[in-house]
Formats: structure tokens, sequence, C-alpha cells
């Protein structure tokens, strides 16, 4: 599943599109203190009122909004896992049998209590539907439409939310014209902020992948791995946060901790043009020879295959291992770069970090930035001064 596809799931989040269609709705309401199921209830999702049909498609868009790698995982189910949740989950997808699907997911919640403790009471909401996707790019000189040939996808969706008690108000009465203390016992479900959540199954080139689901966190760069490894009985991933540090522990074996802005630089753009130049529907991934290659064309002295091969056994204990080269550069064209100092932070992008240096200024550090304009500094335009 790549980001395009993602996007395209998304944007079908919303209430009569014609390309979506949810057939049922299963709510489990979980009470923290006995850490058990104290209700749940399946209905069609078109008999619910319209406003708690937004209020669910707001919480699945949310689901599924993020950064691959970062917010959302796709992930693959472990090969030998007992009681396997890709079996349960295949089996809900293709029956036709309301009952049995309930059933089915009750199975999932159980997994989900064993070895957790709610901090809150929590509602676990599973959705089954169909989305469809076109075959073909539309020919506008053609007078077919897009949607003649289109694939059918069935899917199942899994969101976790958490609850809060709602606060104490004082309200006013317009009819007795007195103000009232009102106190909610009620929970909130937090619709607006899933805990985490995923989608089975996952999608390449437009086909499910029954072997792959996607998983959804609710914070980025915060996966829960015991979610993932003993309910969906997938396998461990690693965020981009974490591949980053590999490739810098990897990067800083090879050439020492300290580099020059304009060598880092050159070194963000080697792995850009290699994104930017990959034509495959896999995510490009970065070998040991790909490493070499990069930080000899950026200007780093003394790399040689074998001692980067040896960075890699050192770091992942693997000389083979890829990292995702998308995992490894900061969003290129936006401020995503850092540069933190006693006396300010610096927002620059990868593209313009060459024209960022640190030098020595009168046996000072300074950090000296090339800008072809006047900096403006509370409405004031600085005098260019000559060193």
């Amino acid at each position: 599943m790549i980001k395009k596809e993602i996007a395209h799931i998304r944007k079908q989040f919303k209430l009569d599109h014609d390309m979506l269609h949810i057939f049922e709705i299963f709510n489990v309401y979980i009470m923290k203190e006995s850490n058990e199921i104290y209700h749940y209830e399946r209905q069609p999702f078109a008999l619910l009122d319209r406003e708690k049909q937004e209020l669910y498609m707001v919480n699945f868009k949310k689901l599924l909004t993020g950064e691959l790698d970062q917010k959302m995982f796709e992930l693959k189910f472990q090969e030998e896992a007992e009681q396997p949740t890709q079996v349960l989950l295949h089996q809900g997808l293709v029956t036709g049998d309301s009952e049995e699907w309930q059933d089915l997911m009750l199975l999932l919640v159980e997994k989900m209590l064993v070895d957790t403790q709610y901090e809150q009471d929590t509602v676990v909401t599973f959705v089954r539907g169909q989305y469809s996707r076109p075959t073909k790019i539309r020919n506008e000189e053609a007078d077919e439409s897009e949607k003649d040939e289109m694939f059918a996808n069935l899917f199942i969706l899994c969101s976790v939310n958490s609850t809060e008690q709602q606060r104490k108000t004082l309200m006013f009465d317009y009819v007795e014209k007195e103000f009232k203390y009102n106190v909610f016992v009620d929970p909130i479900i937090k619709l607006n902020s899933p805990e985490q959540g995923f989608f089975y199954p996952s999608v390449t080139d437009n086909y499910s992948d029954v072997n792959r689901i996607l998983y959804c966190a609710g914070k980025a760069n915060e996966p829960n791995l015991q979610f993932i490894e003993q309910v969906l009985n997938a396998e461990k991933t690693l965020t981009a946060l974490e591949e980053r540090a590999i490739f810098e522990d990897i990067v800083k074996e090879v050439a020492g901790e300290q580099l020059d802005a304009a060598t880092i630089a050159h070194v963000y753009e080697e792995i850009h043009r290699v994104i930017e130049s990959h034509e495959e529907e896999e995510p490009p991934k970065l070998d040991y020879k790909d490493v070499e290659r990069m930080l000899t064309v950026s200007g780093v002295e003394d790399v040689t295959m074998e001692k980067v091969e040896r960075a890699f056994q050192t770091v992942v204990d693997d000389k083979n291992y890829e990292i995702k080269a998308s995992s490894v550069i900061p969003k290129f064209t936006s401020k995503s770069i850092k540069i933190d100092t006693k006396v300010a932070t610096i927002s620059v992008s990868p593209q313009d970090l060459k024209y960022v240096r640190q030098v020595n200024y009168q046996g000072k550090r300074c950090i000296l930035i090339e800008v072809d304009e006047d900096a403006v500094i509370e409405g004031f335009t600085l005098i260019t001064e000559t060193l």
C-alpha cells in the first residue's frame, strides 16, 4: 500500500459517497475498572441517525490520516502465530452472516483485553463495507466514464477510542429564567482522537492484499507494539524516526561525528533524487552499496564499500539491512530541519541546508546563513555589515 492508495480510500469516507458502502457497525464498550466488556451492539450503518454517521465518518477519516511509517504502518502477519488474527479477519471479511461477523469481532476484542489495562473506559468500533476504485485512468476523449470499470474491495475497519467524563457546568434556563448547576454523568466518546486502529486488508495495485494489514497509531512514531504483535499477530515494525536514527548511526560510523552542512545537504539531495526517480510501486530502499555511493558523491572522505558494510553490521547486526529512503530524509521542501542553539532555533528545509554554515568569527562559533534578500526583524530591515 502506498500513499496515494491510502489517500484514495480516506477521501471516500464521507456521507453519500457513491463509491463507499458501509454495511454494518459494531460497537463494544469496555469498562476500565473490570477490564471487561460492559455492552455491545450491532446494527446496519444506514439505520444510524445522520448526525451519528457524520461523527463516525470524521473518526474513520482521522484514523486514516498521517504519514506512512510515522502514524500508519503496513504490516505483514506473523507466519506461525497461534490462533492467528489474519484468519479471524479474513473469515469476517468474507462471511455473509452478520452474527458470525459479530462473534469474530468479539473474539478479537477478547484478544485486546489480554495483558492490557485500559486507563479509561474504551469503545472499540468495527465497520465492514466495500469501496470501489477505477481500474484505469479516464480517457478524456472517450465516451466511457472512469466508473465504467471498477475494482470492488471489501474491508474491515477498527477504531479504538477512549472516553472522558463531561465537565460540571452552569447553565441558564430560558423558560424558568434561572441559573442551574448541571452534572452530566454520561461519558463522552472521543471520536476526534482515535487511540489506534486498523484497516484490513491492505491494498497494492488496486488489489486487496490479505497477507498485510494497515495499522494506525494515535500519535506519530508511537505504535503500540503489544497491540501489533499480540492482538494483530503482525510483525514488529520500525518507525521512520527509528530508521532515521539507524541511518545517522551508520553515517557516524563511517564519517565520524562531525560533518559540515554542505555535506549533509548533498546527502539529502542524493536521497531525494533516488526517491523522485524511483518508478516501482514499492518505496525505494537503501542498502550499504547505496549509502557508500551517496557518501562518496557527497564529498565524505575515505569511504569504502567494506567500511560501510561493516557499519551496517555494527549498527543493525545485518550487513544486508535495507533502510526506507523516505524515512531517512526530512520533508525536502518544507522547513523540517531544526538547528537548535541557546540563542535561537532556526528552521530550514533540506534543499536549503547548503546555504547554512558554522564558522569561526573572532574566536566564536557562529551560524552563517546565505540569503538573497534583506532580513527584516519586527518591521526593521537589517543593515548589511561587511566582516
